[in-house]
């Protein structure tokens, strides 16, 4: 399965960059993470596209052959229908799956309500769907919730209890207070930084303790689990569960997100820390 070209695969990395497949095209994209050398240097000339940024820090895609439209991959079990923009993102963050993997765990068939923010392109959020959640799926960007419809409707949750919300996450989460609404399991992805739908800023350096609080005060009483992960520089593992632990009170389980090559080397892709009252 994993020489399946339509499925994902970290192939190789190092000098700070990265050589994946996912949906029949060979790309490359950097990763800061991604020191020492390549061990496969010749599998990284054949390639179908690269992401290359300059020293502004701006992007762009370059492709030998564009990808098809639809452009289809699959992960974790689900298919995925991908898109690459102007920020290296292709519409999966495939080093989520030991997240989405604990997710099913804690949620394990009970229809608890689950509140999913800057929730991307779903995966998150098809994971909760798919292990019996009743799920809020917000993000800012019309076109990533309109992707993570797709990806529901793909994996044959089109039907399943979503919302499907485009929205500020800090506006959101006020008016949901209000409204006296309580989540029993709460997940947060935040961006460096990020603008709502009517340009509100986001600045996780700036916003993340008020999220936290935010989000502490709309936990139920039967609060099931919180999972907080980020791909900023600087946000270890440590420091995540840290934030946590002072904002909500929760002790956490802390670590990596990591990719592995089909060798068995692991590159950091960003940090996690994770609540559970089980």
């Amino acid at each position: 399965m994993r020489n399946d070209p339509t499925r994902y695969q970290l192939i190789d990395f190092g000098d700070q960059q990265k050589l994946e497949m996912i949906g029949g095209m060979k790309f490359i994209r950097p990763a800061a993470a991604a020191t020492g050398s390549r061990a496969q240097p010749k599998l990284w000339t054949d390639i179908d596209g690269r992401f290359d940024r300059d020293r502004k820090g701006k992007g762009r895609w370059n492709w030998s052959s564009a990808p098809p439209d639809p452009w289809i991959g699959h992960h974790a079990g689900h298919p995925w229908s991908l898109r690459a923009n102007e920020h290296g993102h292709i519409g999966i963050f495939p080093e989520q799956q030991e997240n989405w993997d604990w997710l099913s765990k804690q949620i394990d068939g009970d229809p608890i309500d689950v509140l999913n923010l800057f929730a991307y392109t779903g995966g998150s959020t098809l994971a909760a769907a798919a292990a019996g959640a009743t799920v809020c799926h917000l993000d800012a960007s019309r076109s990533s919730v309109k992707c993570a419809r797709e990806n529901a409707n793909a994996s044959d949750l089109g039907e399943a209890p979503v919302r499907w919300i485009i929205d500020d996450a800090m506006e959101f989460l006020k008016r949901e207070l209000r409204r006296e609404k309580r989540y029993q399991g709460i997940i947060i992805d935040p961006p460096t930084y990020g603008r709502g739908p009517s340009r509100q800023v986001w600045d996780i350096d700036k916003d993340m303790i008020k999220m936290l609080d935010l989000c502490r005060d709309l936990f139920a009483g039967d609060g099931r689990f919180l999972l907080l992960s980020a791909h900023t520089p600087g946000y270890t593992p440590d420091v995540l569960a840290r934030l946590v632990e002072d904002r909500c009170g929760f002790r956490c389980k802390r670590g990596e997100m990591q990719l592995e090559t089909q060798d068995g080397r692991l590159l950091s892709s960003g940090s996690f820390a994770r609540w559970s009252r089980r």
